[in-house]
This record gives structure tokens, C-alpha cells and sequence, in this order.
């Protein structure tokens, strides 16, 4: 991808094949740029991807921390349920859930695609909750002796802790609606709220392919979710320093 980026046309389809580009050039970074509105659909992108970043990290460990934590009825059963929604394949409620959007306006804007973050993403929790459930109790009981309410003990003492957890849930989610092409082409349907996987699909033409330009604008489309993966690495080792000192 990153050689073909670089690569004159002459030289994309050249036998025997180079895997360095004998005459660099920026072209097809410039037709890539020209042939879609790349930074509208960049900033739906990030805009998308980060908005269900932060969903994730703000809902998942409270609802991981009840269920590992927390001591109330019914529990162990809403756990199961949440274990149960996993093993059904996403082909199986795509319909239900266009027709759940649609019946409330919401086809056509980017809310279907950040809302179920901010509901909490049934393998996050579960992912979060088995961190969790390793926590000692006696620091969580030493927070309510000293008075602490349930959220301060969740924020203070336990949220901490669980941030390797937290920042990897938070990193997968930020992935994988960077990287998602069905559910905003099935939402999506104004050409202002298309993200780049959608835009991606603008350089395969009816009987061709612009190699050079589509290359290009795949080394653009990956950049952000490398850096994205390199911070958040960093916060891993971070947090489970500072959880093995604490």
C-alpha cells in the first residue's frame, strides 16, 4: 500500500514488480484529495469513531463495576443476558434494528452509529467486568468505611485501577468504528455524512480501478488509527505500572 502510494502509474503494474518506487512522487495523494471531499469525510469519520470512543469509556466500566461489584438482585441473570447477546451474529438483528432507527427519524444521521456505544457494547462489559471482578474487595470496602459513596468508590478507587482495561475497550471501539463500512452504508444515506471506508469505494470505477489514488488515500485513512493504537499503547503500560504499585 505504502510503495504503490508512491508509485508513478508506469511503474504500479511494472514486471517484475519494484517493491520501492523508482520515481517518487506525491500525485496520487493529490488525486486522492481532488476525487473526494476527503476532509468532510475525514472529520465524520473522527467524529463518529471518537464519539463512540467515549461512550464506551464512560459506560461500559460502570455497568462492568456494577455487575462485578455491586451486590443486587437479578445480577448474575442480567449478565447472562448480556453473555447472550453476544452469540447472536450481527446479520441476525440488522433488519430489526434499521427498522427500530428508522421508526424514530434517526436513518440518515450518524446517531445510530454512536447511540449503542453510550448504551454499553455487551463484550466491552464483559471484558471490563473480568478485570474488575480481580479487584480486591478490601479496598472497595475501605471506601465505603470511610464513608465514600458508591460512584466516588467506582471513580476514585476503582476506575484507576481498571484503566488498562478501560483504555484498551476504549481503543477496540475507537477501531472498529474507524474501520466500519456496513452500518454507515446502511445509515448514511446523504453523501455529506459518509465516512472514508464509504469514500474509499469512490475510486473503483465501472471498469477500472485508480490503483495510485486509491492507495494513497488508504495510507491517509490508516495514519489516524495507527495513532490512535501507538497513545493508547502507551496508556497501557501506564496503567498497569500504576496498578502494580498501587
Amino acid at each position: 500500500m505504502l510503495s504503490t502510494a508512491f508509485k508513478p502509474e508506469s511503474e504500479i503494474f511494472s514486471s517484475p514488480p519494484a517493491l520501492l518506487p523508482g520515481t517518487w512522487t506525491l500525485a496520487n495523494f493529490r488525486d486522492a484529495l481532488a476525487a473526494i471531499p476527503f476532509w468532510r469525510y475525514l472529520f465524520n469519520t473522527v467524529l463518529i469513531a471518537g464519539l463512540s470512543m467515549v461512550g464506551t469509556a464512560l459506560v461500559c466500566p460502570m455497568v462492568a463495576y456494577s455487575l462485578a461489584k455491586v451486590r443486587w438482585r437479578g445480577a448474575r441473570v442480567i449478565f447472562m443476558l448480556i453473555l447472550g447477546t453476544m452469540v447472536l451474529p450481527p446479520q441476525v438483528t440488522m433488519i430489526p434494528l434499521y427498522l427500530i432507527w428508522d421508526g424514530v427519524g434517526a436513518v440518515g444521521t450518524i446517531v445510530p452509529l454512536i447511540a449503542p456505544s453510550f448504551l454499553g457494547v455487551p463484550f466491552f462489559i464483559f471484558l471490563v467486568r473480568q478485570f474488575l471482578v480481580s479487584v480486591s474487595d478490601s479496598l472497595i470496602e475501605a471506601g465505603r468505611i470511610d464513608g465514600a459513596s458508591e460512584f466516588r468508590i467506582y471513580w476514585e478507587i476503582v476506575l484507576p485501577i481498571a484503566r488498562p482495561a478501560v483504555v484498551t475497550a476504549a481503543v477496540f471501539q475507537f477501531m472498529w468504528a474507524w474501520t466500519d463500512f456496513v452500518n454507515p452504508l446502511i445509515y448514511l444515506n446523504r453523501p455529506e455524512n459518509r465516512t472514508l471506508s464509504i469514500g474509499l469505494y469512490s475510486f473503483f470505477g465501472e471498469n477500472t480501478v485508480a490503483w495510485g489514488s486509491l492507495m494513497a488515500a488508504s495510507v491517509l485513512f490508516t495514519v489516524p488509527a495507527v495513532l490512535v493504537f501507538l497513545i493508547g499503547q502507551r496508556f497501557f503500560i501506564g496503567g498497569i505500572s500504576a496498578g502494580a504499585i498501587k
